[in-house]
């Protein structure tokens, strides 16, 4: 019987319009992939490029560096209690108006499909790490039956990667909202559920946005502590 849903156009998953498949960075990187949004969308996004900050993918701006390091993470690793916790964040694309747009559509308005328009991108960013598990930055029980699912993990699993889960939030208040100093002083906020899962391993955790880095950081000081040996992360943007 042939198949009448081949007749039907794709549409983007961002904004709904018809698919024509034109789509550049000379078409993924010469992958030829097929993609889930439009030409439109796809040039709205702002990939991240240049000199980057070597841990956090902050583009290095002269006066806001040090070294290889931007100001930001400088300060961190100045910090006894939180150097080397977390080797390296890479994020894919810059948080403008149209990546705030989507990602508010994915996470407040209950958009699971939106993972989907980017696994293309996180599953490329995912061949080229090195990692022996990938784990996510779990939500509070709240946010969970708030949202319906876990962004990160929506990303992850649209991607075509498993995940474990071996962290637990322990409470929810938003870092994004505190100054540098309490985000420095802020108690651990996520526990070890599973300490088996990850001992001995390179974690690569992942999250939708990166913000300040502190909820990354607290993520990864807690896995390292319980015995990962090195934790990086990947980001959808920042």
């Amino acid at each position: 019987m042939f198949d009448l849903s081949i007749l039907k156009p794709r549409l983007c998953l961002l904004c709904d319009q018809e698919i024509t498949q034109k789509v550049s960075w000379k078409n993924l990187l010469m992958k030829e992939q097929e993609v889930s949004i439009c030409a439109e969308c796809f040039g709205k996004l702002d990939p991240i490029s240049g000199e980057l900050c070597q841990i956090c993918s902050r583009v290095l701006l002269a006066e806001f560096r040090r070294d290889t390091l931007c100001l930001d993470c400088h300060r961190w690793e100045q910090d006894p209690d939180w150097k080397g916790f977390l080797t390296e964040n890479q994020s894919l694309f810059h948080y403008n108006d149209f990546m705030k747009e989507s990602i508010a559509k994915f996470k407040y308005r209950g958009d699971y499909a939106i993972a989907e328009a980017f696994s293309t991108f996180i599953k490329d960013a995912l061949e080229k790490l090195e990692f022996d598990s990938v784990a996510v930055i779990p939500l509070s029980g709240e946010r969970l039956l708030e949202r319906g699912f876990n962004q990160a993990e929506a990303l992850v699993i649209t991607a075509g990667q498993t995940c474990i889960q071996p962290l637990t939030r322990i409470h929810s208040e938003k870092q994004s909202k505190k100054s540098r100093r309490d985000r420095l002083n802020l108690p651990q906020v996520f526990q070890i559920t599973e300490p088996q899962m990850i001992a001995g391993k390179k974690i690569l955790l992942i999250d939708d946005i990166y913000t300040t880095g502190s909820t990354l950081r607290q993520a990864a000081k807690a896995l390292k502590l319980a015995g990962a040996t090195e934790i990086r992360s990947l980001t959808l943007a920042r």
